[in-house]
């Protein structure tokens, strides 16, 4: 039974998780983990897919609408005997039987989802509740990544997982922040009605190889513009400031709290703190040291700091991130310079 939750009192659980299939328990038969991950072909999803695969062990099934996911990002399994790629949008349905479900799907950019932002709330409301009937009938234990939106532009800095937030219910980035905390509250709804077994990570930005390249998130798009020469736009005043978490610490993160007895919600992040100016700095001083930087109008409900408490991650999980800004932004270049048909200028 997981333990209280980070949010204090309205925790402990009163009825069991549903029991799974009467086969787990046959002595003939030797199961594999089953696991269940939605938004399996986007940036994180595909990272924690091939960690997932790592251990022979498990069994993965990735359902994807390829909204913003892609098949490239997982073209090393497809075929593989313990890997399972379905086509599938989450507000839908969906019949399988697993063990842990991941759900991570869900347009995370906001270039993605001011596009279609009545699709994002409903990927956030309607897909979490698929997800979470579908563990309550089969008794998966299920993950939810949530965000760091949750917190809107905080009055509270750093921010603590206690913390209730400061977001625009009416805004343009309403439909993802507010999508994220209906979908946090349905997640303790069924743990207290039902027993499911649940897990809450709320991620702060992340980084890496695989980043959609014009995603309009501020690290794919600093190193996009210094790859093709272009001038680096930092949005207005310059001084906003965010925290960076390289994607491998993300995923180790993601399955240290699927593993363990918390029920979250957990920050999981990079606690280094850096303003929009500095990262601009850093990415001409590693890429391009000839390109400009220039400043844009800011887009509205921009946070203005970003930077998580991780105390809870580090004693209840034992996690904490490993990679530097300055040395995962070089292995990110690697990979757009591929993508981008840029070679590197001797």
């Amino acid at each position: 039974m997981a333990k209280n939750s980070a949010n204090g009192d309205h925790q402990t659980t009163t009825k069991p998780p549903p029991t799974p299939s009467p086969l787990r328990f046959s002595k003939f038969f030797q199961p594999n983990m089953r696991i269940l991950v939605t938004g399996g072909a986007g940036f994180i999803g595909s990272h924690l897919v091939d960690k997932l695969m790592e251990n022979e062990k498990n069994e993965v099934i990735v359902v994807d609408n390829f909204f913003t996911g892609s098949k490239d990002n997982l073209k090393r399994w497809i075929g593989h005997p313990r890997f399972e790629l379905k086509r599938h949008d989450v507000t839908e349905p969906l019949l399988v039987e697993v063990d842990q479900i991941y759900h991570l799907a869900c347009p995370a950019s906001p270039i993605f989802y001011k596009y279609n932002p009545v699709k994002t709330i409903k990927t956030n409301v309607i897909g979490t509740l698929n997800m979470l009937g579908l563990a309550k009938r089969v008794g998966a234990r299920i993950l939810l990544t949530s965000t760091s939106e949750v917190y809107g532009d905080p009055l509270v800095h750093p921010q603590t997982e206690e913390y209730w937030g400061n977001v625009n219910p009416i805004g343009v980035r309403s439909c993802y922040d507010e999508g994220k905390r209906v979908a946090e509250t349905l997640m303790f709804d069924y743990h207290r009605q039902h027993g499911i077994e649940i897990r809450i990570a709320r991620i702060f930005n992340t980084y890496g190889p695989r980043m959609n390249i014009d995603d309009g998130r501020v690290v794919s798009n600093f190193i996009a513009q210094a790859l093709r020469d272009e001038p680096l736009t930092v949005q207005a005043p310059g001084t906003q400031t965010r925290s960076f978490c390289y994607v491998s610490d993300m995923v180790n993160g993601l399955i240290r709290l699927m593993e363990g007895e918390n029920t979250g919600p957990i920050n999981i992040g990079n606690p280094g703190e850096f303003t929009m100016i500095e990262l601009a700095e850093l990415v001409k001083e590693l890429i391009n040291p000839k390109v400009e930087i220039k400043s844009v109008e800011n887009t509205p409900d921009d946070p203005r700091q970003r930077k998580p408490d991780i105390t809870k991650a580090k004693e209840l999980l034992g996690w904490e991130p490993k990679v530097k800004l300055r040395d995962g932004l070089p292995l990110m270049e690697e990979d757009f310079r591929l993508r981008l048909g840029v070679s590197k200028k001797i």
